[in-house]
């Protein structure tokens, strides 16, 4: 056998499950959220969140919307234990949220845990213990009714301290610990039992939840388990069916994703996935799943800035760029035939209609995002990105054939220099290489008689002094061409023109854009003024200079 060697692993358990139902259901609306970051997320911290940033992380839970809130294992260290308490003494805890805390089913940690919660207005005691094979057999040493014992006992200590406190309104939330490595009949008769300890009633609910406290197999395995829970249990309309899905085989989200359609009520998770090992179900990434599909996720993500900003702060946990939703890069594209389809996409969509642009699921702006980071220049760009950021921060809406001309220049210096291309660089390309109107010619003035057939006489100042042309044509151009053929012996001629305002208003500038052939090359050129003739002529100069620097190189 060798060190890397499937042979030692089996597949995970799976479900008979011939007639399942939710591969053909869509998830409507969104589920209960019940945040775990300051339980589990905090549990898995190298080191763990002091009280500070407890707080904090806290009051951008309650600021995002979640009703439910894992706060703590109270019983199990005095910091959590404090925070609950601080929470309860200093009224911190809005009338519309509940909180919840964890416990396993062990009579002096459930008696601690409701000392922690005494007097508060609303709370969820989660009880749990380990319900697999592997737990029971190994951990335990017991067999399936020493452990539905262990299970049925802490439900029984967990309403005798409850009765004690009748002034709190209690929910009762019970977890077969990893479930998903256990018989799917074994763990509804645990939860049978833990229920008829209970009694909860469709006015009086309790939660079941079922967690992959270890990502065992694929998603759709978990969904089949979640339905065949959800169909066999007793009381249905009592639970509120709750997952808990963690991260092992990078599945969490898809997952509880699936386990909604087979028939859960709720989910447990934290902001941006924290959590042992690979984490816990990102609520972000599940919550604007939803919300790519038309649902509201009734939570509350317009700024992910903050979010990302809070959460690392207190976790010390940077977040990837390509982390899903919110990361620096997802909605940026260096890729140039992404980036061509993305600035088409933009000019087409129209804001009364579904979103409808290549490459990006969702509009970037309803998360705090700016076009501004959309499209990013490097090596990969090509003229597509090249185009957008000259249009976007510049107002300039270039030629195919000078995009093409343009990205070719960027690739060339972003190779050379390495890295991303900002704006201002790529605009100082442009004018370095195509609004070059002064030099080695320029223009010094110019009289343009429009009788019928246009006449121009123009005055040039170049090398050899200031010259005098005179031209005719259709057009001022066209009679500009006639005037530097004639006084050069220069064959020229138009291919393509276009031109355009910069901005708004009469003050505003016009560009023009020509592309020239000179013998056998083909040259463009550009120019800016705020007289739209003189802004023509001068980007035939600018290819004409063009040309002639091309001539002396060669030469």
């Amino acid at each position: 056998m060798t060190r890397f060697d499937p042979r030692k692993y089996r597949r995970g358990p799976v479900v008979d499950l011939p007639n399942r139902r939710w591969p053909s259901r869509v998830v409507e609306q969104a589920p209960i959220w019940a945040s775990v970051d300051l339980r589990d997320g905090n549990q898995a911290l190298l080191e763990p969140m002091g009280v500070a940033q407890k707080r904090r992380l806290w009051a951008l839970l309650v600021k995002l919307g979640f009703k439910e809130i894992e706060i703590g294992f109270p019983a199990a260290s005095q910091p959590d234990f404090d925070f609950v308490r601080w929470l309860i003494e200093e009224d911190k805890i809005p009338e519309d949220v509940t909180v919840q805390v964890l416990v396993q089913a062990r009579e002096d940690l459930i008696r601690r845990t409701f000392d922690a919660l005494d007097a508060a207005p609303r709370a969820i005691v989660h009880l749990y213990n380990s319900t697999s094979p592997v737990q029971r057999d190994w951990v335990f040493g017991q067999d399936r009714a020493g452990v539905k014992a262990i299970a049925r006992q802490g439900a029984e200590w967990v309403l005798r301290e409850a009765q004690r406190r009748p002034a709190t309104r209690w929910t009762f939330q019970y977890s077969p610990e990893s479930f998903t490595a256990t018989e799917p009949d074994y763990a509804v008769e645990v939860c049978e039992a833990v229920l008829d300890v209970w009694q909860p009633t469709p006015q009086r609910p309790c939660i079941v939840n079922l967690p992959a406290t270890v990502e065992v197999a694929s998603p759709n395995v978990f969904a089949d388990q979640v339905e065949y829970f959800a169909t066999h249990i007793s009381r249905r309309d009592a639970i509120v069916l709750s997952v808990h899905t963690h991260n092992d085989r990078g599945g969490a989200a898809a997952a509880a994703e699936l386990a909604l359609l087979a028939g859960a009520d709720r989910v447990e998770g934290t902001l941006l996935g924290n959590g042992e090992r690979t984490g816990n179900l990102d609520i972000v990434t599940l919550a604007m799943n939803l919300y790519s599909q038309g649902i509201d996720p009734g939570l509350d993500l317009s700024d992910p800035d903050e979010i990302v900003r809070v959460v690392e702060e207190c976790t010390g946990t940077a977040l990837h760029p390509r982390h899903p939703w919110v990361g620096e890069l997802v909605y940026t594209a260096f890729s140039g035939s992404h980036q061509d389809a993305i600035r088409k996409s933009l000019m087409r969509q129209d804001p009364e209609e579904p979103w409808q642009v290549a490459y990006l699921p969702i509009d970037p702006r309803d998360l705090g995002r700016s076009y501004q980071a959309v499209i990013r220049v490097n090596s990969q760009s090509g003229k597509g990105g090249v185009a957008f950021v000259m249009e976007r921060d510049f107002g300039l809406t270039l030629p195919r054939w000078m995009q093409v001309e343009l990205a070719r220049l960027v690739q060339a210096q972003s190779e050379r220099r390495g890295g991303e291309m900002d704006a201002e660089s790529i605009h100082r390309i442009f004018m370095d290489h195509f609004v070059v109107d002064q030099s080695p010619v320029r223009l010094l003035g110019y009289r343009l008689d429009r009788n019928g057939h246009d006449v121009i006489e123009a005055r040039i100042a170049g090398p050899d002094g200031e010259q005098r042309l005179r031209g005719e044509g259709e057009g001022a151009m066209a009679a500009f061409v006639d005037a530097w053929s004639r006084w050069s012996g220069q064959p020229v001629r138009i291919l393509d023109y276009q031109e355009h305002a910069i901005g708004e208003g009469t003050d505003a500038e016009a560009i023009a854009y020509v592309q020239l052939e000179l013998g056998s090359q083909r040259i463009a050129g550009a120019a800016i003024h705020r007289d739209t003739v003189a802004a023509s002529l001068g980007a035939v100069l600018s290819a004409l200079n063009r040309g002639e620097v091309r001539q002396a190189r060669a030469a």
